[in-house]
């Protein structure tokens, strides 16, 4: 099984802790788990979590040099939170790590791995509520706390607290499909897809009284996304003028809505490739994408893979 190994850094967020363990283990096939999934802490000293508690673990650092994934959950530990920089202890830990290894953060977990000079150029995300303080750290990181998670690959980061499932669930959806990720979903109670991203959790003014909200018509526009959808008719079915209804949209999506349509439409064209075997130009009509050109482009700039090597990779699992 792939091994996930979670690293809590004292004092680590208990909320956070214990995301990873919940969500892969329910990621199953045919009553089988899909992941072996093990806690440690730097050292072998009991890990001290928010809230007044400590958590000791069966397993020590030295599982890390075991792991395939390791996620490192939200903390407030010192050094990465407020200079910049790792403990001695902390940067032997993370020595351990392979070089193969796939590397998550949840939350706030995200200074560790900056102070770690993992995310040096690269694209990541972090708590909206700490993006300024990451800022003046790590100026060489591409911050973005808009989103809900950032995949760059082998580096994954997961924005504030609950985020931290959605990134698991998305991991869950690449490494095995949507039907495992969804199941998993659904075992855990929660959605197998949030719309957004955590722009619409940020701190800010109230709409005035009146403007409504946008989560009506964008349940509509999900069961006719095959229809075509442009900025005026939705507006309408709102109830609103175009210029209100763009800027609830993206008040409460943090995209635009023509971001918003493509992404949905990409996700039903997903679903259809795993689940169906209608032909690429029938996916891409029933998705509202178009052509088979089309959904070939847009697949292109999201996944970085064509819709057959997607159904090849994903139809089976």
């Amino acid at each position: 099984m792939h091994r996930v190994v979670v690293l809590a850094v004292s004092e680590v967020i208990g909320y956070d802790l214990n995301i990873p363990p919940q969500v892969f283990n329910a990621a199953v096939r045919d009553g089988q788990r899909l992941y072996d999934v093990r806690l440690c802490g730097v050292d072998d000293r009991p890990v001290k979590v928010s809230y007044g508690y400590e958590a000791r673990f069966e397993h020590g650092p030295a599982v890390l040099a075991e792991a395939d994934t390791v996620i490192i959950p939200g903390t407030r530990v010192t050094g990465p939170r407020q200079h910049g920089v790792l403990s001695a202890e902390l940067a032997e830990a993370l020595a351990l790590i392979p070089s193969h290894a796939r590397i998550m953060s949840i939350c706030t977990g995200a200074f560790v791995l900056a102070a770690a000079g993992l995310l040096d150029g690269r694209r990541a995300t972090t708590h909206w509520a700490h993006a300024e303080s990451f800022r003046r750290l790590y100026p060489q990181v591409e911050l973005d706390e808009n989103v809900l998670f950032v995949d760059d690959g082998d580096v994954l980061t997961s924005a504030g607290l609950s985020a931290g499932v959605d990134l698991c669930l998305h991991v869950i959806r690449s490494d095995h499909g949507s039907a495992v990720a969804n199941h998993a979903a659904r075992y855990c109670v929660v959605p197998p897809w949030r719309d957004g991203g955590q722009s619409q959790y940020i701190d800010q003014p109230l709409p005035a009284p009146g403007e409504g909200s946008t989560a009506a018509t964008r349940a509509w526009a999900i069961e006719h996304l095959a229809e075509p959808l442009d900025l005026t008719t939705l507006a309408r079915h709102a109830r609103m003028s175009v210029r209100t209804f763009s800027r609830r949209f993206r008040a409460e999506t943090g995209l635009s809505p023509r971001s918003w349509l493509n992404q949905q439409r990409v996700l039903h064209a997903r679903h259809l490739l795993e689940t169906t075997t209608l032909a690429i130009e029938r996916v891409a009509a029933e998705s509202g994408l178009g052509s088979a050109a089309s959904l070939r482009q847009h697949f292109s700039a999201t996944l970085g893979v064509s819709p057959l090597a997607y159904r090849r990779t994903f139809s089976g699992a």
